[in-house]
């Protein structure tokens, strides 16, 4: 749950810092997030999950 909770504020402060300087417009960063909403609703959330930690562990065993 850690993980989930510190992957989106890592990710929503990328969204801002992109948005803010001007990389991505506000529709498109509309459009990015509600898709993100819809694709953790299908069956491919598990795997994008998995996928996710199994990143990190690699990460953290560098």
């Amino acid at each position: 749950m850690a993980l989930s909770i510190s992957a989106a504020v890592l990710l929503g402060i990328i969204v801002f810092v992109l948005l803010k300087g001007g990389y991505v417009r506000f529709g498109s960063m509309l459009a990015c997030s509600l898709f993100g909403f819809t694709l953790a609703a299908t069956g491919l959330a598990p795997i994008i999950n998995s996928g996710l930690a199994s990143l990190v562990g690699l990460v953290a065993s560098l």
